[in-house]
């Protein structure tokens, strides 16, 4: 599956997006990491645990990338500016947590967060996509293509491309991704399903998301 993505956005330093912008590293990606604080305050913390990713502005992140991934507390999104997500293709990779964010009414419902999230974010090509893995296994679980035990990682969003672009990014960082559909079905991969924090190969987590899931390859 090839790629003409090449430089990615991570908005939040927690552990997730810093397991994202090392791997993202790793696979040739140039990884700008953006947080609430000034570019500044976090350079050094980003040189320990996340060698050569650049320090930058949300606003810079966003402009010089391709693929923007919110890897911030899922409570937290309403700070984010919808405006300048306008036509960018915007990863999901938030949970909700309720023990940890406070019980919102919002995400207690039927919906999927991620739907919440992209009626917030009007205009972005919001995808969902690595919120069920572990992010100490985005590292440690990559494995080349082909490989055995190559695990897969379940994609969703209302639009094809995005999908398809978020795919390749996907298969470049080392796992097999399986598109489950629009992004209602995100819900097929959230908190409490047989999905989330399990280690499944392609035909394993296609027979949990059903048969209009599919790999792109």
């Amino acid at each position: 599956m090839q790629s003409n993505m090449h430089n990615i956005a991570i908005l939040g330093a927690g552990r997730v997006g810093t397991a994202l912008a090392r791997r993202a590293l790793s696979a040739g990606f140039e990884v700008r990491v953006a947080t609430s604080r000034p570019a500044a305050e976090n350079a050094v913390m980003l040189q320990i645990v996340a060698p050569g990713a650049i320090v930058a502005s949300a606003e810079d992140a966003v402009a010089a990338s391709d693929i923007i991934v919110l890897a911030l507390p899922l409570s937290k999104y309403r700070n984010l500016k919808p405006e300048l997500l306008q036509d960018k293709i915007v990863v999901d990779a938030m949970n909700y947590w309720a023990p940890t964010d406070g019980t919102l009414a919002e995400f207690e419902g039927a919906t999927s967060s991620s739907e919440v999230v992209q009626r917030f974010l009007k205009g972005a090509r919001l995808v969902r996509s690595f919120n069920h893995m572990g992010y100490h296994e985005i590292e440690d679980s990559a494995r080349p293509d082909g490989h055995a035990e190559r695990r897969a990682m379940a994609v969703a969003g209302d639009d094809a491309q995005a999908n398809l672009i978020v795919a390749a990014f996907i298969d470049r960082l080392g796992f097999d991704p399986v598109i489950s559909g629009g992004l209602a079905s995100s819900r097929l991969f959230a908190g409490g399903t047989p999905i989330f924090g399990a280690a499944m190969t392609r035909i394993e987590i296609q027979q949990h998301l059903g048969p209009l899931s599919h790999n792109p390859a």
